[in-house]
């Protein structure tokens, strides 16, 4: 939802989430505490968590946070079980997302790791242009598993490996899960890949023929990063990871009606230009 101009109602983001919370998935990226002129979408994460019916649902909650400001608030909520972090192997990028350095953020990162652990949280960090990097900044592989270290030595259990812009090759995926899931045993790694829909399934293989068991998803490959390149490339669909989890005879855990009913929920959120 981040990236619309017209603002989604509280009630129907409230809506659509319990929808979602009902489906079984492990985890629901459902809100950001972060600033409301940067993200005027996500002013009402607060008074959506509110609304939501944690009681019956297994799912987890997970908040964005971009700051320290941002992750106090976040850590106040005893709902919430994840705070995620948007890290960037490009120097570009992590200015026109937190308006901070790599450094800096590095810096940031540290203070929101410490204030998960005071407050019983877990950070899950999201290594932007893990996969390649528009801008021009350097980028190499070597430099994903460099980072991933220093993240490993801060504690950081959760790294989701980022493509953002739609840019990763399967080549390239499986270099990098196959090198860093048995270099760091006790981290848990995830793919949040974007990509249009003709080279969606051969991304998931080849992340899962890796050893990756965390995938991020939108429904219908919605959304994508307002602070990314003019022309977004969509999420990846989570129906596409879905089908192709499925195909491999994976027990993904999920209620198939209740999902197809946050499908036509989601055509009618979400608009269709």
């Amino acid at each position: 939802m981040q990236g619309l101009h017209d603002f989604i109602p509280t009630e129907a983001k409230a809506d659509y989430i319990n929808q979602l919370l009902k489906v079984g998935f492990d985890t629901i990226d459902f809100g950001s505490f972060v600033s409301p002129k940067a993200i005027p979408q996500m002013r009402d994460t607060a008074q959506v968590l509110q609304r939501l019916q944690m009681g019956t649902t297994s799912s987890k909650l997970l908040a964005i946070v971009a700051n320290v400001r941002g992750a106090e608030e976040a850590s106040q909520y005893a709902e919430i079980s994840y705070l995620g972090f948007p890290l960037s192997l490009s120097e570009t990028f992590q200015q026109r997302n937190t308006n901070k350095s790599i450094e800096q953020a590095m810096e940031t990162l540290d203070a929101i790791q410490r204030i998960c652990l005071r407050h019983n949280k877990i950070l899950v960090t999201y290594i932007s242009m893990g996969f390649g990097n528009p801008y021009g900044d350097p980028y190499d592989k070597e430099t994903v598993i460099s980072f991933v270290g220093r993240l490993s030595d801060m504690g950081v259990t959760i790294i989701s490996i980022a493509d953002t812009i739609g840019v990763s090759q399967p080549d390239t995926i499986t270099y990098l899960f196959e090198n860093l899931i048995p270099s760091f045993p006790h981290v848990e790694f995830g793919a949040h890949l974007h990509s249009h829909p003709a080279t969606a399934r051969d991304k998931i293989e080849a992340a899962y023929q890796s050893g990756c068991q965390r995938f991020d998803g939108a429904i219908k490959g919605f959304g994508g990063c307002p602070m990314a390149e003019d022309d977004l490339v969509g999420n990846m669909a989570t129906e596409t990871i879905v089908d192709f989890l499925e195909s491999q005879h994976e027990a993904v855990g999920i209620d198939r009606e209740l999902f197809e009913q946050a499908i036509s929920q989601a055509a009618r959120v979400f608009p269709l230009d």
